[in-house]
Formats: structure tokens, sequence, C-alpha cells
């Protein structure tokens, strides 16, 4: 009776310690009111790309090029799409998450404007245009995934992941119907007086509302920083703030490109680059194919076909995410039924450190890459059958919603595995998929003309298949990679 008087004592002593203080000082609603705005600034890296891809045969006529040299214009934003956000995710990590994602809007809206002017005589000009548009908007996805680190618990990560992804996420399928209406009915410029309204209306509403989260600069959201890191109106987080609190320490070294070394980082984002490199490929090629497959389809009509992956990708999303936090709350509740004799501690005190958050993260993966697979197998069969366009359409909803479940998880594990670097390791996984995924892009239409449309996906499916291993070798291999960061850490510190 007395040993269970003192676990007990024990237990109650450790979760009071557990809430005391607080992850984050901001209230649950005030936190999905950040990661919206957050989510609202990513939408800009996937729209600014594909409300571009209805007009390209316009702007190549207006500049009296090929529409083969016109594709340049998309190559290099793509390159400079993943290469970007490993300056503005260092950034972000070191000197604030709000002035950073201020100043990547600013780029774009300058881009933008630069765009709607330039002259049809300068293709040149062009070129370096979408070059900094790529800029500005490619990496608000990076600082909104370092948002949510400074933010969130892992308990609460994957759902914010998920309301997070539903903004970048949707670009690809309204961009084309946006790009395409404007084009037909004001012309190419309009497009980008379009990006320019919208991302300066972005900018205005960040620097009214955005508060600044790193908690290197601000800790749990107690400490008040230097007034030009403050909002405009100062509505979240409003009188909590303790000057006395404890910041974070910052890193010595923020370096990305570092992450790369980190053997279950790497893992992770080359199974994630696989599943994107093969989405992108069937983004890239609704177009062609639906035009030869279904002659019947006017240019609106395809462009609407692309609602059908976006529906996927918005309610996938938000399920995975939601998904990924009731698991996160199942394995803490079994685990607290779980006691330790020889210490005499509940399992509901287990550190974060020692927390099996590979196989809790990632136990339902292997479900959505098969769904992916049979999808997109199927998918490149409806097509080349030429079945009813409700067949492929059913199949692309599956495929978003199954691709951005499997994105979202990878992306919220990359972020438990490394919080301190949030931006970055985002930065490191915006720059494997693009690269990854301008790759097969690159060379799909070959593919395709070689061997049809059936089977081409059933290539790029049994791609996505094989790499199932890596899963497996991620829950093997990364407990035993954090101890090994862990300790590296703690050297570098003393």
């Amino acid at each position: 009776m007395v040993q269970n008087d003192q676990v007990n004592d024990i237990s109650i002593a450790l979760k009071e310690q557990d809430v005391e203080p607080p992850y984050s000082i901001f209230t649950t609603s005030e936190k999905w009111i950040i990661v919206s705005l957050a989510s609202i600034a990513g939408l800009f890296s996937p729209l600014t790309a594909y409300i571009y891809l209805p007009a390209i045969p316009m702007i190549a006529t207006a500049f009296n090029k090929t529409v083969e040299l016109t594709n340049l214009t998309v190559t290099v934003y793509l390159v400079f799409q993943g290469v970007s956000p490993m300056f503005w995710g260092t950034l972000a990590d070191r000197m604030g998450r709000r002035p950073t994602s201020l100043g990547c809007l600013f780029v774009l809206s300058l881009a933008c404007i630069g765009l709607a002017f330039v002259p049809t005589s300068q293709f040149w000009l062009l070129m370096l245009l979408r070059c900094l548009q790529a800029v500005g908007s490619a990496s608000t996805l990076t600082i909104g995934a370092g948002i949510i680190a400074d933010i969130a618990t892992p308990a609460e990560r994957g759902g914010f992941f998920g309301i997070f992804t539903v903004g970048p996420q949707v670009g690809p399928a309204l961009g084309p119907v946006i790009g395409g209406a404007l084009a037909d009915t004001l012309g190419w410029r309009s497009i980008f007086w379009f990006l320019c309204i919208a991302s300066s209306a972005c900018f205005i509403v960040m620097v009214t509302f955005l508060p600044e989260t790193l908690r290197s600069l601000v800790g749990d959201g107690s400490v008040l920083p230097p007034i030009q890191y403050r909002p405009l109106l100062h509505l979240m987080g409003r009188g909590r703030k303790d000057s006395e609190v404890e910041c974070l320490p910052g890193r010595k070294s923020s370096n990305p490109f570092r992450l790369f070394a980190c053997v279950d980082v790497l893992n992770l984002l080359i199974f994630n680059g696989i599943q994107y490199a093969v989405f992108s490929a069937i983004l890239a090629t609704i177009s062609s194919l639906f035009e030869k497959k279904y002659p019947q389809l006017t240019e609106t009509d395809i462009g609407l076909c692309y609602l059908a992956s976006g529906g996927g990708l918005a309610l996938g999303a938000i399920f995975s995410g939601k998904l990924m936090d009731w698991d996160y709350r199942t394995t803490k509740k079994q685990l607290t039924r779980n006691f330790t004799p020889e210490k005499g501690i509940p399992g509901d005190v287990i550190s974060e450190e020692d927390f099996p958050i590979e196989s809790t993260r990632l136990k339902r993966l292997p479900i959505w890459i098969i769904m992916f697979c049979a999808a997109c197998a199927g998918y490149g069969w409806s097509l080349q059958a030429r079945t009813s366009i409700a067949v492929p359409l059913i199949l692309q909803f599956i495929i978003g919603f199954t691709e951005i479940a499997m994105l979202t998880t990878i992306q919220t594990l990359l972020v438990d595995l490394v919080p301190l670097q949030g931006s970055s390791v985002t930065a490191c996984n915006n720059l494997i998929r693009c690269s990854m995924g301008a790759l097969l892009v690159s060379v799909i239409d070959l593919i395709l003309h070689q061997i049809g449309a059936g089977w081409t996906f059933v290539l790029l499916a049994g791609i996505c298949f094989i790499s199932v291993p890596l899963i497996w070798l991620a829950v093997y291999i990364g407990p035993h990679c954090r101890a090994s960061r862990r300790v590296r850490q703690t050297a570098s510190q003393n």
C-alpha cells in the first residue's frame, strides 16, 4: 500500500512537471489562426507555378517563341523553387518566422509586377522574373512548417500539418482553372496582376496579425520580441507576455545541408521524393492525356478536371492529420498502462526522446502507398481504354487523397525528428522532391510515347511500391539515429 502511494505521488509530481510550463502560451484557437495564416501564405508556392501553365501557348505567341522554348520558364521556376527554400528556411530558423515570411511575400509581389509589365521583346527578362517569382513564393511552405514546430507539441502536430497542407495542395487544382479563365478573358498579363494583388493582400494580413513564433526569440510565446517582430494588431497571446521567460538557445549552426548527413532524415526525404515525383508526373500529363483521350473536352473542361485531385488533396490533408493525432494519443494511452517496476514510474511520463515516434507516425503509411499504387496503375489503364471520364477522375481523387496523406505523414515526422530546424528540414524536403519531380516530368512524355499510358503508370506504381522497405528502414534505424543526434548536440553544447 505504501509502495502504491509512493508511485502515485511520483506520477502526480511528474505530471505536474509535464504541464508546467506549457509548450506554447497560445490557445488552441490562436494556434489554428496562426496555422491558417501560414497555410494561406503557403498557397502561393503551387498556385504561382500552376496558374501559369494554361497561358504558355499564349505567352509563346506574344514573345514570338516556340512552346518548347517557353517551357524553359517552367524549368527555371522549378529549379529555383527547389533551391531557394534552402536559403529562406535557414534564415527563418535564425532570424525569425515573421520577417522571413514578409520578405518572401514582398519579393513575390515585386516579381509579379515586373512580369505584368515585361516587354514582349525581352524574353530573357521573363525568365529572370520567373526565377525571382519562384524565390518569393516557394519558401512560404518551409516557413509555415517552422511555425508549426514552434507552437505545436508532437501530440497535436499532425492535425496542424493537415490543415496547413490544405492551402498549398489546392494550388495545383485551382491554379489551372484560374489561370485559364484569366488568360481567356483578360489576357496573360492579368494572371500576374491577380497574383500581385493576392500576395499583396496576404502581406498586409500577415503584417497586421502574424506574431513571431521562433522559440529562440520568444520562447513559448511569453517573451515580448523587439518592435520589428511584432504585428500591428497584437491580438494573439495578448496579456500573457513575460520578459523574464527564458528563450531556447539558438543553434550554433543552422546549415540545412548538414541534415542530409542524418541517415534517418535522408531515408524519409528519398521516400517522399519518389511519391511526389510520380504525383507530379500525373498532374503534368492531365491536360495532354485528357485532350488526346477525350477530344470532346474544351480547355475549360480540362481545367475543371484538376478539381478531382484537388478535392482529394484537401480532404486527405485534413483526414490524415487528424488520424496522426489520434494514433499519437492512442500510443500514449497504451504506454500509460505500462509500468516500470524497477523505477516505480508509470509509462505516461515517458520522455519525448524515448517515445516511438517513427512507428507511431508511419503505421498507416503502408496502407496509403498500396492504395496510391493501385489507383495509379488503374488510372493509366482507364485512360488507355478510354473508359467513361468518371473513372479516371475518381482515381485522380484517390491518388490525391493518398498522396497528401503520405506527404503530411512524412513532413510531420521530419519536424518531429529535428524540431529546432523545422524550416530547414522542410527546405531539404522541398529540394529533394522538387528535383525528383522535375526530373520525372522532363521525361514523362517520352515514356508515354514509347509504352503508352497504361504501362507508363504501371511502371510508376511499381517504382512507388518498391520503396515500401524504406518505411520499415525508417522505423528500424530511427531511434538509434535520434539517440546519436542527442549525444552530439549535448556534446556541442558542452
